[in-house]
């Protein structure tokens, strides 16, 4: 689950929130893990953030210390990661994270949610993506009734946002919207690795993309012309 120091609603304007639904527009999260990230998801015109540490592994808590320099960088809301486990937080609105994809019955776990005060949840539809398992996060959606806001994420890119978008109702969505940078590494030994999976370069970073970030973002607001 993710708390947060400020939210928004359904306007692409910052209005304060935590409620759910939204009233003109959609609402972009960005999932970011570095300070870099999150400075380039507000370039790229995302309206909040959602700071983790450890993005390999489905995201963790991040430190203090990294938190203290993004709010200090950007000026759009910031929601934190808070795993594997803590508190409600309130008064802070409270995101339940994607293990809610987990569940055996996602109808019930719903209004499990609603029960315990979460006002968001994130999922794919309780599919290997949010595309795969838009049919689910529709109905999900039609049950919330603008109870709690259902936001789709995994997987979402410029090919499947608008797909996600108009076929689910959904008013937010969440995206990392990354690309690899080559490390400014000069020396490396090749011969060594110091335990990344074998599917991720050590010497590539994964950063927010501006781009793909207003790439999104536009696709995002052409919905609504």
């Amino acid at each position: 689950m993710k708390r947060q120091g400020a939210s928004s609603e359904r306007k692409r304007a910052r209005i304060p929130s935590g409620k759910a639904g939204a009233a003109n527009g959609f609402l972009m999260e960005v999932c970011v893990d570095s300070v870099e990230s999150a400075v380039n998801a507000e370039r790229g015109g995302a309206d909040r953030i959602e700071l983790c540490s450890g993005l390999s592994e489905g995201g963790t808590t991040p430190s203090m210390g990294v938190l203290q320099v993004v709010k200090q960088s950007v000026q759009i809301p910031v929601f934190v990661m808070i795993r594997p486990r803590g508190a409600i937080g309130r008064p802070l609105p409270v995101t339940f994270h994607r293990a809610f994809d987990m569940v055996h019955d996602p109808m019930a776990a719903l209004e499990t949610l609603l029960t315990l005060g979460f006002e968001r949840v994130l999922t794919s539809g309780c599919d290997s993506s949010a595309l795969e398992g838009l049919p689910l996060i529709k109905r999900l959606i039609e049950q919330a009734k603008g109870r709690i806001v259902v936001m789709p994420g995994g997987g979402i890119t410029d090919k499947n946002l608008q797909r996600i978008l108009e076929g689910s109702g959904a008013t937010e969505f969440h995206c990392s919207a990354r690309s690899a940078r080559d490390s400014g590494m000069k020396f490396r030994n090749l011969s060594v690795a110091m335990g990344v999976s074998l599917s991720c370069s050590e010497y590539s970073l994964k950063v927010t993309d501006v781009t793909k970030v207003r790439t999104l973002n536009a696709i995002a607001k052409n919905i609504l012309v």
